[in-house]
């Protein structure tokens, strides 16, 4: 089975355009500020700290993610929306047998959540693996879990 998240992509760029506007209109609004109560120093603080903390919680979270089970091997890709396709400064790939998964969950904090695979090496150790999947609908979600089960009961299956 094969499953990304690519509608968001259009969605996060126009995120970003609508930052990037504020970063331009933001000082002037500050600067009106100025005007009318003479020392802004603290809110024009509090507006640029909440702006930049915006901008990182947006950039923390919008990530491209990609399942692909087809094949002997499983494959999951995570990346970032911005600038992808030049620096690929937050991709993350992981590349396995099928026959190596050990164990899957799903976590759902308030506005992040995460898929972790944990996965069994070549010395037999059992590594962990988290992806960021907060940007995948709830239905595809429902498929990657769906093929990850399938993918245990058939290694169960064959282990006995």
């Amino acid at each position: 089975m094969r499953t990304n998240n690519e509608h968001v992509k259009k969605i996060i760029i126009s995120i970003y355009f609508v930052f990037l506007v504020l970063a331009i209109v933001l000082p002037i609004f500050i600067d009106s500020l100025r005007i009318f109560s003479g020392n802004a120093t603290l809110s024009s603080i509090s507006f640029a700290v909440a702006f930049a903390g915006l901008f990182f919680l947006v950039h923390f979270i919008c990530k491209y993610f990609e399942y692909d089970s087809d094949g002997e091997k499983v494959i999951l890709t995570s990346k970032g929306l911005l600038l992808s396709k030049y620096l690929n400064y937050r991709q993350h790939i992981v590349e396995f047998e099928k026959e190596s998964l050990v164990a899957y969950s799903f976590k759902n904090y308030i506005i992040y959540r995460t898929l972790s695979i944990y996965i069994k090496d070549s010395r037999g150790n059992k590594r962990k693996e988290v992806f960021n999947i907060t940007l995948v609908t709830k239905r595809k979600r429902r498929y990657i879990r769906q093929s990850l089960r399938k993918i245990l009961k058939t290694n169960k299956k064959s282990a006995l």
